[in-house]
């Protein structure tokens, strides 16, 4: 059992080392060999191809190294959010993020309602507006209908503007 782990962990360390020799992880033998070729690349690139390219990595690199600061702050529009948990409070919150705004639920029905639905919710922005709110809805017998979802956009949004207003700051 123990050389077993041992031989595996050998493998493991061997391929690792390889790796960095190879350039992997920045370093190596052939540290800078595409850095021509990427930059021509990009040369004849669109705009909008290369902001695509600056916010989808492509390379191991791009997604562990150099990418945006660590201790940025994202807000949320706590009024949107406490709205959104108040609304949908019939449903099951599988996961929840103040930080990044993110709620997902499971699957519920509705009070008097028959049909049952998930939703995930996203509030980006800490503005007290319709653009911050983004909302998918889903039922276990496909697709909802948009003014459903509009419908239950505008309750967050009408119980958002209550909860500002009981707050004070209006």
């Amino acid at each position: 059992m123990t050389v077993q782990r041992l031989a595996r962990n050998a493998v493991l360390v061997l391929a690792l080392a390889s790796l960095s020799a190879c350039g992997g992880f920045g370093g190596g033998l052939f540290r800078g060999a595409g850095k021509a070729n990427v930059q021509n690349e990009e040369a004849f690139l669109s705009s909008e191809e290369r902001r695509f390219k600056r916010t989808n990595p492509t390379r191991l690199s791009d997604l562990f190294g150099g990418g945006a600061n660590a201790n940025t702050t994202l807000e949320v529009n706590r009024y949107i959010w406490a709205a959104s948990l108040e609304v949908l409070n019939f449903l099951p919150i599988e996961s929840v993020d103040p930080f990044s705004g993110v709620i997902v639920t499971g699957y519920g029905t509705p009070p008097g309602g028959g049909r049952a639905y998930r939703a995930t919710v996203l509030v980006q922005d800490p503005a007290l507006d319709a653009r911050s709110l983004k909302l998918s809805l889903q039922s276990k017998g496909g697709a909802v209908d948009p003014a459903t979802v509009r419908a239950v956009e505008d309750a967050i949004l009408t119980r958002a503007r209550q909860l500002r207003v009981q707050d004070g700051k209006l």
